[in-house]
């Protein structure tokens, strides 16, 4: 961790809402570069499982921050930021295409809808599960996405 004083930080962004919408976009363009490198040879669902893995990691790395949704004032400047909008969109739209596919393809269970599973997605990379693992000791990272991806694609039951 590293820490900046506000002077520096104001000579780049214009508030803490600007700086909050950088930091979004850098993680919609390295998600979007994630998607980019996955092989299209992979069944959608072992897509998926990769990209999920990736933002674990990522997030483990400190480099995913929590839902924009846990601050309003976040949230309006990300809605305000045409870019962001759009990369959005577009990344959503990217996994949505895996997630219909990995449905077709009988790898994820129709009777979940197409927005839970996006959304349900989404909110694995700010899940606070891996952060109580991590302080906890109990797991290391490796078993930590290990048992995160699991838990998502396989479910709990034996």
């Amino acid at each position: 961790e590293v820490g900046i004083a506000k002077g520096s930080l104001y000579k780049h962004f214009a508030s803490k809402d600007a700086l909050a919408v950088a930091v979004m976009l850098r993680l919609l363009r390295r998600t979007s570069e994630a998607l980019d490198a996955l092989p299209e040879s992979l069944p959608a669902v072992d897509q998926l499982r990769a990209l999920l893995e990736w933002v674990l990691r990522e997030r483990l790395a400190g480099g995913v921050p929590h839902l924009p949704s846990t601050s309003a004032a976040v949230r309006e400047a990300l809605t305000r930021s045409p870019e962001y909008v759009d990369l959005l969109i577009t990344v959503s739209e990217r996994i949505g295409v895996l997630i219909r596919q990995a449905r077709e393809d009988g790898a994820i269970a129709m009777r979940f809808r197409e927005e839970f599973l996006l959304y349900h997605f989404y909110a694995r990379s700010c899940d606070p599960t891996l952060d109580f693992l991590r302080e906890s000791g109990a797991l290391n990272d490796d078993e930590i996405v290990t048992h995160m991806t699991a838990a998502t694609f396989e479910g709990l039951a034996p």
